[in-house]
């Protein structure tokens, strides 16, 4: 008959922390709970290992020096093996409530000093519900961005209508958010079908904006802003949803954001330019 003793035997635990004391005192109190256990000191350490090995168990300190932090190991765990129970350990007890929504991604959030025995207690009830657990109901930034669509018009709208600069310009609602619906639909499109970054594709979108905006008396810089205007709004969007974004792929859509919200913007204004040169050679 197993007993926990025996099920803890099998479960493979990797400790991140940059600090050596911990890590030597993690493994050695661990190891004589009857769990495996391999240590990390940083995060590249810890990346490489989660590629190359399989682990039970993520122990992984939220705050570390270096390139990337705890968010990022628990994204690659998660993104590597999606079964491992996560635990992260923070010195700051408000974390634990205040970057709830940020950590879903682990299972608990651990605030130190943890002794040891409520720390042996906690990984073997995690475990034992590790195969009941449910799962994060995560959404691609693709998805959440064509669900929320029009709330993220609203708040561009709202936005736009604070900047004295470009209310200058008496337009309507319309008339001002007319070509929103449509580059946002573009960019859902590039998210959902990556292209290598900087790779061009014509916006139709974005060249008939420039000519509408060069006709509605726009400038230049009054385009620029309003694109960082739509940019600020769309990240806005997903910060209000971080409860259910896959950070897996985070980064990424990110870049893919910034990279199309860069091109559309290029065209828009050369179709501005170009705009304006044929009414100076009418």
């Amino acid at each position: 008959m197993n007993t926990a003793k025996d099920h803890a035997v099998q479960l493979k635990i990797l400790a991140v922390d940059d600090d050596e004391a911990v890590r030597t005192m993690l493994a050695a109190a661990l190891e004589a709970n009857d769990f495996q256990v391999t240590s990390a000191a940083g995060v590249g350490e810890a990346l490489h290992l989660i590629d190359t090995e399989k682990f039970d168990i993520l122990l992984c300190d939220l705050h570390m020096p270096g390139a990337g932090d705890g968010y990022t190991v628990v994204s690659a765990m998660r993104h590597k093996n999606p079964e491992a129970i996560t635990l992260v350990l923070s010195g700051y007890p408000a974390l634990k409530e205040a970057m709830a929504a940020i950590l879903l991604q682990a299972d608990e959030v651990l605030v130190k000093p943890l002794g040891i025995s409520e720390l042996v207690s906690i990984i073997r009830e995690k475990s034992k519900n590790r195969d009941r657990r449910k799962q994060n109901n995560t959404e691609r930034v693709a998805s959440i961005l064509e669900r929320d669509t029009d709330a993220t018009i609203v708040e561009w709208l709202s936005r736009v209508e604070g900047d004295t600069e470009l209310t200058r310009l008496r337009l309507s609602s319309e008339h001002r958010t007319g070509h929103l619906p449509k580059l946002l639909a573009e960019l859902v499109h590039r998210l959902r079908v990556p292209r290598p970054l900087g790779t061009k594709q014509v916006s139709h979108c974005a060249v008939e904006h420039g000519s509408v905006r060069r006709s509605q008396g726009y400038t230049i810089p009054m385009i620029i802003e309003e694109s960082r205007i739509l940019q600020v709004s769309i990240f806005h969007t997903l910060e209000k949803n971080l409860s259910s974004v896959d950070f897996s792929l985070l980064l990424t859509d990110v870049m893919t954001i910034a990279d199309e919200c860069d091109s559309q913007l290029k065209q828009t204004i050369i179709s501005f330019t170009e705009s304006a040169a044929v009414e100076n050679a009418a």
